[in-house]
């Protein structure tokens, strides 16, 4: 058990025995995203099952598959004292639930020699499978990210600023640890998914999987079958998913583009209809690029984010 304060965390631990990298892999920093705690079950199970292969890895890894215990208990993306974990890192050990779940968990990355923060869009937000990273001002490590974004073999890789606080990922890039987040699904599509069972061949498992055999820590060849499309943009909002094409007013939302689609700047991507009104506000692309992230949800607040655009962008 991590502890901080009073509270803890369950974390699993593997190998030690052998030299290698120290990899720290978390899922349920918003407590409802369930697909990725499912997967890091998978693979606690996987290695309580065969001790032999976890004696073996070289180097070791930690397995956290709740971060957030606080906000899995409410079944929503931030827990009992309202704060989002992914803005209140490094949290602090003496503060309110979700502060000691932050400086544990960041106690826990600044120990790692890589990190892999697993995510999906939760109750309301659907984003196309992909890894993404801060653009880190050492090359050096934003090379060694783009490598670990690239081993997780899901089809999109997305960079963006390195600015933003409050982070699992900004407690990383402060300590120098080569970092990636992951982000599958959410909404519906999440919850089908996690009803049909998370086994070994799912993405989120075989991605962790991949990038341990990237790093050296289990034997196996690394896979590269896949070769994702990958978006840098170093704007300094870019990666607030919450924040982009926000709703004009509260009210009914209807989608008029996919998950994954190319759109253009000026194209409709959304309406949204206030309750008693018979006509529907307009929400345009303010860019051209792929629809990464996309609500999936029949009601929306105002301000609430709609969708999310990567679109390539100059990094000079």
């Amino acid at each position: 058990m991590i502890m901080s304060g009073s509270l803890s965390l369950p974390a699993f631990r593997y190998g030690g025995k052998n030299e290698g990298p120290r990899l720290l892999i978390t899922a349920g920093v918003h407590g409802d995203e369930y697909l990725p705690m499912l997967a890091v079950h998978h693979l606690v199970q996987h290695f309580a099952g065969n001790p032999d292969e976890a004696d073996s890895i070289r180097g070791s890894l930690t397995l956290i598959p709740v971060v957030n215990e606080s906000a899995f208990i409410e079944g929503n993306r931030c827990g009992s004292d309202g704060k989002d974990l992914a803005r209140t890192c490094p949290g602090n050990p003496d503060g309110t639930t979700t502060e000691r779940a932050a400086a544990a968990l960041s106690a826990e990355i600044e120990k790692a020699d890589y990190y892999v923060d697993l995510h999906t869009g939760g109750t309301e937000l659907s984003v196309l499978p992909m890894s993404g990273y801060v653009l880190h001002s050492d090359e050096a490590i934003l090379e060694k990210q783009r490598n670990l974004a690239r081993a997780f073999q899901l089809p999109f890789c997305w960079g963006t600023s390195g600015e933003l606080e409050g982070r699992s990922l900004s407690v990383a890039r402060d300590a120098g640890v080569p970092a990636i987040y992951v982000e599958y699904l959410g909404s519906h599509r999440e919850v089908a998914e996690a009803t049909a069972g998370i086994d070994g061949g799912h993405p989120l498992v075989h991605g962790c999987l991949n990038v341990m055999r990237h790093l050296g820590l289990l034997s196996e060849k690394e896979c590269t079958s896949v070769a994702p499309e990958s978006v840098e943009d170093s704007r300094p909002d870019s990666g607030h998913m919450q924040v982009c094409h926000p709703a004009p007013a509260t009210g009914f939302f209807n989608s008029c583009v996919a998950l994954g689609q190319q759109v253009e700047e000026g194209d409709l991507i959304a309406q949204i209809t206030p309750p008693g009104s018979a006509n529907p506000l307009e929400v345009r692309a303010n860019r051209s690029g792929k629809v990464l992230v996309l609500r999936d949800y029949p009601r929306i607040n105002q301000n609430d984010a709609t969708a999310v655009i990567a679109e390539p962008y100059p990094n000079t």
